[in-house]
């Protein structure tokens, strides 16, 4: 019952609006994820230089982090802070040490992401208040992927809340459920993936990372997914510079695709897409099942 949406730029003119266009098509999306709800937008990038985004509904506990981190990682780190969220900035950083220091030295607080591009927001809450508590409608980029969340089988929690991100500039958003969710899950841990959380869509993302982390594209990762997971799902994946879709082969989740010249758009529900400008002149269908749908910049 979950929604998803996302919008991929192809219009340069557009990348100031990615926000306000996006918390549009989220809060169409709310009353199919009352629960809770999140965002990634793939923004500006200054080469060299990692993000990562860090959670906290106490943000006192974030004194004192950049310091420590800077001198673990031996790098300048500088700090924003966006509601419960911070954003830590490294220049020449290896992104997997700074994700192990933080896990070790500070439990408490959560990460949402890493990569040069990518930011991850997401808090328990109704669509529309937690896009107003980040100021998604500020946000620029080029593209942007959205989740609101009605839990089924886990607790309501931040951390349950899609996106979620496992790799470098890499993240996903699932609306459906997977079977084989615990033998995959044992399986990535023995390759040395760590899991924040019990929820399927995390496997998911880690599973598409170990793929690539193989050396195969986001395509390809996914045209394997339909081999290797089962269950009833639509995926929205983005990556650094892609963006990618694709539906299990029964395809019982509702899906939309959008594309004109200027971007390609997704929703779970057509409604989600109608407020987008030129709309009214997009090719629009529905998502084959058990097909790979993959834009790249």
């Amino acid at each position: 019952m979950c929604g998803i949406v996302g919008l991929f730029l192809k219009d340069k003119k557009l990348e100031p609006e990615l926000g306000k266009l996006l918390a549009d098509m989220l809060a169409t999306m709310g009353e199919r994820g009352p629960d809770s709800a999140g965002f990634a937008i793939y923004g500006s990038e200054k080469p060299g230089v990692a993000k990562i985004t860090l959670q906290c509904p106490d943000r006192s506990q974030f004194d004192g982090v950049a310091e420590a981190l800077g001198k673990a990682v031996k790098a300048k780190v500088d700090v924003t802070f966006n509601g419960t969220h911070a954003v830590f900035r490294m220049e020449g950083v290896n992104e997997k040490e700074a994700r192990k220091f933080l896990r070790e030295r500070y439990p408490q607080l959560r990460i949402m992401g890493m990569g040069e591009r990518i930011e991850i927001y997401k808090e328990v809450g109704y669509p529309t208040e937690v896009a107003k508590q980040f100021a998604l409608r500020n946000m620029s980029g080029t593209h942007a992927i959205g989740h609101t969340r009605m839990a089924t089988e886990s607790a309501v929690t931040t951390m349950g809340a899609h996106p979620f991100s496992t790799g470098s500039d890499q993240c996903l958003v699932h609306n459906g459920s997977l079977s084989n969710h615990n033998n995959l899950r044992r399986e990535l841990r023995r390759e040395g993936m760590v899991f924040e959380t019990e929820n399927d869509t995390e496997v998911a993302a880690a599973y598409l990372t170990s793929q690539m982390d193989k050396g195969l594209g986001l395509g390809e990762a996914l045209e394997q997914s339909l081999n290797d997971l089962d269950g009833f799902y639509t995926f929205v994946v983005g990556t650094r510079d892609g963006f990618g879709v694709v539906r299990d082969p029964v395809a019982c989740k509702p899906a939309v695709l959008a594309e004109t010249d200027s971007y390609v758009a997704f929703g779970t529900e057509y409604r989600a897409l109608a407020g987008l400008p030129g709309i009214e002149k997009a090719k629009v269908w529905e998502p084959e099942p058990a097909t790979v749908y993959f834009w790249e910049r």
